[in-house]
């Protein structure tokens, strides 16, 4: 048996130049940070040649192409494995709330198979490449490099993609980040899910068309940066207000309720905030001093959980390795 985990994460700046229509072009620059909430992934040898796939449902076929589940599917045949095999899936949140799911699932998957192959397991920046084939290339989805580089490797991480789609990953943390800047983000950083949860795909599609705001948004994450570098979190905040502004200005990304919800949040003493992912639900995440207990009140109030986090630095884990 072997057990693999990989981090969820939430985007700090840059999130949408991570798209090959956008780096293709440009580059792209992006901020992550990986959280501990976990994607699982539990794989054993099966006593017969035949696959056993446990998620949200239970898949028991003769062969990888009869797999229903695209991305398990399309991982077994790029590995080459035919049988012989059961593969579980565990997840901390549910998927479609904007924290990268699927990215991870991915990323987990991709890790737990090398090693029921061999204990020979790739260096993380070809998993990650791997799990990005089988979204972008594989399944044609309409996604960017974002998910699966942070699953793979964890942190506090800033990325940058050449227009060749080659990665740079940079740790943010102990490099540039102190403990100090990791300890406030941790206690001032609120997280609440809105209960609503929506593929990212059609949002995805509309982003890959709002260049000029991409790059307004790519400036915004630099400057996120050279602000929390320099411990200076009242400008973080605004600018994670001025990101949430630009981020409205796309179609789909947001609707009435979310953007009461935000306002609710600012007046109850939030400095800025995101919503995870591409928009239109999942998690708010809200940046908040001094009024954390007045925010949290409000949030409740209207129905939104608090979710509490912390940074993981670990990045994609075998946890376990018995076979």
């Amino acid at each position: 048996m072997i057990i693999v985990r990989a981090p969820l994460r939430i985007p700090i700046g840059g999130g949408g130049t991570d798209l090959p229509s956008y780096y293709s072009q440009f580059g792209g620059e992006w901020i992550s940070a990986a959280i501990n909430k976990y994607i699982y992934i539990i794989v054993n040898k099966r006593f017969d040649d035949s696959l056993r796939i446990s998620y949200s449902k239970t898949e028991e076929v003769a062969s990888p192409e009869q797999v229903q589940h695209p991305i398990v599917r399309e991982a077994l045949k790029l590995l080459g494995i035919k049988g012989g095999i059961e593969i579980v899936s565990i997840a901390d949140v549910p998927s479609n709330t904007g924290l990268g799911t699927s990215g991870s699932f991915t990323v987990a998957l991709l890790t737990a198979l090398h090693a029921f192959l061999s204990n020979d397991i790739p260096p993380r920046k070809q998993i990650a490449e791997q799990a990005c084939h089988i979204a972008m290339n594989l399944l044609k989805e309409p996604s960017g490099k974002q998910d699966e580089y942070i699953a793979a490797f964890g942190g506090i991480t800033s990325f940058s993609a050449n227009k060749n789609g080659e990665v740079a990953v940079t740790p943010l943390y102990p490099q540039i980040f102190s403990p100090e800047i990791v300890r406030k983000l941790e206690n001032n950083l609120l997280m609440f899910y809105t209960g609503i949860r929506r593929e990212s795909g059609p949002v995805l599609k509309t982003q890959a068309q709002a260049i000029d705001n991409l790059h307004q948004v790519r400036k915004i994450g630099q400057d996120i940066k050279i602000a929390l570098a320099q411990n200076n979190f009242s400008e973080f905040g605004k600018l994670l207000d001025l990101h949430w502004q630009k981020k409205m200005e796309r179609d789909g990304t947001s609707n009435s309720q979310i953007n009461r919800w935000y306002e609710i949040a600012k007046k109850a003493g939030a400095m800025g905030g995101k919503l995870m992912g591409a928009g239109g639900g999942g998690f708010f995440v809200f940046y908040c001093e001094d009024k954390k207990e007045d925010l949290k009140k409000a949030m409740a109030a209207e129905g939104l959980r608090g979710e509490y986090f912390r940074f993981d630095f670990d990045g994609i884990k075998v946890i376990a390795n018995f076979i």
